[in-house]
């Protein structure tokens, strides 16, 4: 599945304004794709990461949709909606190709794991090519699979060349969403992480260590995985987090940190 996100100028309730650029405008064109091209089209207001998310995943039920291959790409408009989906919802693609777009760099560490191949004009002067560059450059400081292309003569429209190079279509399909390995760790390792937990000085949280797994009392299906020591992934709603832990002075475990949409504390009291 590619999912593709127009720029500000199709906004509105106009469906035949999604042709007007990328993959379905090529698709008008008699492009074939190897792929299912998803293009929604964006209100007014502009792109929304909620009401997109719940889209992706209508298409997940509806269709043959391979879960290990979602990709994202957007331009101008869309290549910020890109950018700032990927971050909030870092575990449903694959990989993602904004085209002359920007954000905010806070969370920029949620795409540590993300195949992200970017593009940009150099004159363009709706958005400066330095909006990519920040992002680029802040992504790098945590992962080392971000390229950046840059097109010296290029101003705003720097989507036609990209979306006209099959280079772009055959790296999507080399990226699978990424998944942490596991690691095997003793019972007595695991032991350590067994105990009740508090979730945000509120919910009770109880883990359990048996028979070489860490699972949540209640709830034998869902079993927290270790990668590493003191690093954990698990999945829900066909999403995978992490999970790391936190030791204290003594080097015993005082919480484990879930991360989500935002960090989650689970307290250990016993």
């Amino acid at each position: 599945l590619l999912v593709f996100l127009h720029g500000s100028g199709e906004r509105g309730d106009d469906i035949e304004k999604i042709k007007v650029h990328g993959p379905p405008k090529m698709i008008e064109e008699g492009k074939h794709f190897p792929f299912i091209i998803a293009s929604p089209q964006a209100p007014m207001e502009g792109w929304e990461p909620e009401i997109l998310i719940r889209f992706i995943r209508d298409l997940q039920t509806k269709y043959r949709v391979d879960q290990e291959r979602i990709y994202l790409t957007g331009l101008s408009m869309g290549g910020y909606a890109t950018w700032r989906l990927a971050m909030k919802y870092p575990n449903v693609f694959a990989a993602i190709a904004p085209i002359c777009g920007g954000g905010d760099t806070a969370d920029i560490s949620k795409l540590k794991h993300m195949p992200v191949w970017c593009f940009h004009g150099a004159k363009d002067n709706v958005v400066k090519p330095e909006q990519s560059i920040r992002l680029v450059n802040a992504l790098k400081k945590y992962n080392k699979n971000v390229r950046l292309t840059i097109y010296p003569d290029a101003e705003h429209d720097s989507w036609t060349e990209t979306y006209n190079n099959d280079s772009l279509y055959q790296w999507f399909l080399m990226q699978k969403k990424f998944h942490y390995p596991r690691k095997m760790l003793s019972n007595t390792e695991l032991a350590e992480y067994a105990g009740t937990y508090v979730v945000n000085d509120s919910d009770t949280l109880y883990l359990l260590s048996k028979d070489g797994k860490l699972t949540v009392k209640d709830q034998p299906s869902v079993e927290i995985i270790a990668y590493e020591k003191d690093g954990f992934s698990v999945e829900t709603n066909n999403t995978e987090l992490e999970i790391r832990a936190t030791r204290n002075k003594k080097g015993r475990v005082e919480k484990l940190v879930l991360y989500d949409e935002k960090p989650v504390d689970l307290r250990k009291i016993k």
